[in-house]
């Protein structure tokens, strides 16, 4: 910024501090990210363009590229987070407790609290992803991504190699009910379910989803 007489008053942006720059690099990211679901919910994914996300965050468009090589990296803004939470569950468990018993108790606390990343988005984000061909597939890579991540974890975990069959198929049958799970919360919020009501329905369906693991992987990877 310079005063009136062109002089510089504060920081050149590159001398500014490190973190300082970082959350500028973030507030941007999250400012574009919001604008463009905006956007794509009200118009549908694909006959949003980058141009009109530009305009509604007042940056160039390659800013917007620059920041989001990919288009649907702006409607899926928490991929990373998401892709890994399965394999955190199963880093983190608790002393004597089962892989199987963590990601459990992990979902009904994220059944609780109604969090997006188990599929709680609500109607119009919900619907903007089923109407859209480019995000449907982009989810489910997401989960494939989240499964084998978690065959890592559980390869780590008993310390078998990554291509050991059995944590790979471990892997498959825990990733396949929390992929029917959150499949079954979009289902409902595009019925037009409350999020209360869904977690009622969800954690019941859960409850008889894990039991039906239980017999085969209840003592696996025990920490």
């Amino acid at each position: 910024m310079s005063n009136e007489t062109g002089m510089t008053t504060s920081t050149p942006a590159h001398d500014a501090p490190a973190g300082l720059r970082e959350s500028k690099k973030r507030e941007t990211r999250q400012l574009i990210s919001d604008h463009a679901t905006r956007l794509f919910m009200a118009q549908g994914f694909e006959r949003t363009t980058i141009a009109e996300i530009a305009d509604a965050a007042r940056v160039a468009k390659k800013t917007v590229t620059n920041y989001f090589p990919r288009k649907e990296d702006m409607a899926l803004d928490h991929q990373e987070a998401f892709a890994a939470s399965l394999a955190d569950t199963v880093a983190s468990r608790s002393s004597g407790e089962s892989a199987l018993a963590a990601l459990r108790r992990a979902f009904e606390a994220a059944v609780a609290a109604q969090d997006p990343i188990a599929g709680f988005a609500g109607p119009d984000f919900s619907r903007m992803i089923d109407d859209s061909p480019t995000l449907s597939a982009c989810l489910r890579g997401l989960h494939d991504r989240r499964e084998e991540a978690l065959a890592h974890a559980l390869a780590r975990a008993t310390g078998t190699s990554a291509d050991d069959i059995t944590p790979r198929t471990a892997a498959a049958l825990l990733g396949a009910a929390h992929r029917v799970l959150f499949g079954r919360i979009q289902e409902l919020t595009l019925a037009g379910h409350s999020g209360e009501d869904i977690a009622r329905t969800v954690g019941d369906e859960a409850a008889r989803a894990f039991d039906l693991l239980e017999p085969a992987l209840a003592d696996y990877a025990v920490a």
